[in-house]
């Protein structure tokens, strides 16, 4: 502490003496600039106009004047060469040239492309894996305007996919963070924040202002908002989707004419007129999302809106807009790339059709329910509280000592089967637990005959799960011992428990099954805090 107080008192005493030079040139700088002035005042006024003197004495009039009249206009055309110089003649700036230089030479883009994304405006909804790639190509193509929507703050496990945030910005809004970065990138651009989740009550207020928005979300219900609000208001609209190693992408309301109009582009509605079941939708923090995937459909949303803003004014007719298409992509496949044509509007469609029932005041209203719409789900709730155990009970029981009659067992006296998936049972496991993935279980039928009753001798080590799918269920049937059920958040778990019974494992109820209520979740919070989260 004392070295660095030292060091404070060595920079203060610097900065004096700087500070002191600095007044004394300052001191003599007046001085100079006062002697100066005194001699100019000394000095006789001579004219600065150099035909003072011919046009004073011995010139006729009439010759004087059409000389002043030339000097007039050689003056005017001066100062207005002054003024372009000063306010810029040419279309762009000149740092703009240097910055976009690369793209004005092409012919797709050139002055008056680059002039189009200097003047546009484009909304990004939803600042993660889609919307920061999208954004920073955005900017640094030169759009005007960028308006970024986003409510959600950065966290460490979006790192390795949201390019635009970083280690320090940590507990930062997405909105902020992107806007730091992308300030960097281009200062011309202006960045328009909305720190807020997108609902149905704020979307035509915030989409009103911009030329194009782009669908970075990962939800069903924002996608149909967005495209509803796209449609209302008359707006291009670019979605896209990636989860695991699959994206896909698609140019909606592209050319945005008004509902009922067959010559518009479709919506989303057209395309997914009804939304997928909600227990068949998978986040990415429980599909996983490899960062280079979702990287490629944000970078293909950018390059898409470009070629929206350049290549015609937004109110083209449809022979200047693109076929309308799906593109997916799967990164593991070959090709990676295939599209699908899509059919123009649907003549019924619930938003772009005649027969569109979704207006804007039923939006603003709040009237229009998506998630109810597109259905949710609930934390799962199919077990008694008798066929559940807490999980730092679970603890107790596994150290020997049953939490409920305080006695010391053995503590080879269960099985505990984990649902989670191969590869993520393989990151971290509780140990001694045994992995039959929810796939497996949940894909097993129903047996047609009765089970047989258990078989003698203890439980089998062998867990290959890759033979056949009942095969899990024969090993089960070799103890009598009870089973206990773990999965990643405490869902899948039950689950499973009720499976098991419809199986008949549980001999009638003569044989405890149950799950840890929480899953992992909990066993991480309340047991064993250096458990990987992930």
């Amino acid at each position: 502490m004392v070295t660095a107080i030292d060091a404070l008192r060595k920079q203060i005493a610097l900065c004096e003496r700087t500070l002191a030079d600095l007044r004394k040139q300052l001191a003599e700088a007046e001085h100079n600039q006062r002697q100066q002035e005194k001699v100019l005042r000394q000095k006789p006024q001579v004219s600065h106009d150099p035909l003072d003197h011919d046009m004073n004495y011995g010139v006729p009039d009439d010759f004087r004047s059409e000389i002043f009249a030339i000097l007039e206009q050689e003056h005017a055309a001066e100062e207005l060469q002054s003024r372009d110089a000063a306010e810029g003649k040419w279309p762009l700036q000149k740092n703009e040239y240097r910055r976009y230089g690369r793209q004005l030479i092409m012919p797709e883009i050139g002055l008056q492309g680059q002039l189009r994304l200097k003047k546009a405006r484009v909304l990004i909804v939803g600042v993660g894996g889609l919307g920061c790639p999208a954004a920073a190509y955005l900017v640094g193509a030169g759009v005007g305007t960028v308006g970024l929507v986003d409510g959600d703050v950065v966290e460490e496990s979006n790192l390795h996919r949201q390019i635009l945030h970083s280690t320090s910005k940590v507990g930062m809004t997405k909105v902020e963070s992107a806007m730091l970065a992308l300030s960097s990138l281009d200062p011309n651009a202006r960045l328009v924040p909305h720190i807020a989740r997108l609902t149905p009550e704020t979307a035509i207020s915030t989409f009103k202002n911009y030329d194009l928005v782009l669908d970075c979300t990962d939800t069903p219900a924002s996608r149909y908002l967005i495209s509803d609000t796209c449609v209302l208001l008359g707006t291009p609209l670019i979605s896209a989707s990636a989860l695991r190693i699959d994206g896909q992408l698609m140019v909606l309301n592209n050319p945005p004419l008004p509902p009922g109009d067959p010559n518009g582009g479709p919506c989303y509605r057209c395309v997914f007129p009804k939304p997928p079941p909600p227990e068949s939708v998978v986040s990415c923090g429980d599909g996983g999302i490899l960062g280079p995937v979702v990287g490629v459909m944000g970078v293909l949303q950018a390059l898409e809106a470009i070629k929206v803003l350049t290549q015609t004014p937004l109110s083209s007719s449809k022979s200047a807009a693109e076929p309308p298409s799906l593109l997916i992509f799967s990164a593991y496949s070959s090709p990676m790339f295939r599209t699908i044509r899509l059919r123009s509007r649907k003549p019924k469609c619930a938003a772009c059709s005649a027969q569109s029932t979704i207006s804007a005041e039923a939006l603003e209203s709040g009237s229009l329910d998506y998630v109810q719409f597109c259905g949710s789900i609930n934390l799962v709730t199919a077990l008694s509280i008798q066929e559940r155990i807490s999980a730092e009970n679970y603890a107790k029981l596994r150290s020997g000592v049953n939490p409920f009659t305080g006695t010391v067992s053995s503590r080879n006296n269960h099985i505990l089967v984990d649902t989670r998936e191969k590869v993520q049972f393989e990151l971290c496991n509780i140990d001694g637990s045994i992995n039959i993935p929810f796939s497996t279980i949940s894909a097993t039928p129903k047996p047609t005959l009765g089970l047989e009753s258990p078989r003698s001798g203890m439980y089998g080590q062998d867990w290959n799960m890759e033979t056949d799918e009942a095969d899990w269920v024969a090993k089960l049937k070799q103890t009598e011992k009870p089973v206990f059920v773990v999965c990643r958040l405490g869902n899948d778990s039950q689950l499973t428990v009720k499976k098991m019974k419809e199986l008949g494992l549980d001999y009638g109820g003569k044989r405890f099954i149950g799950d840890i209520r929480g899953g992992l979740q909990a066993w991480r919070k309340s047991v064993d805090t250096d458990f990987p989260d992930y």
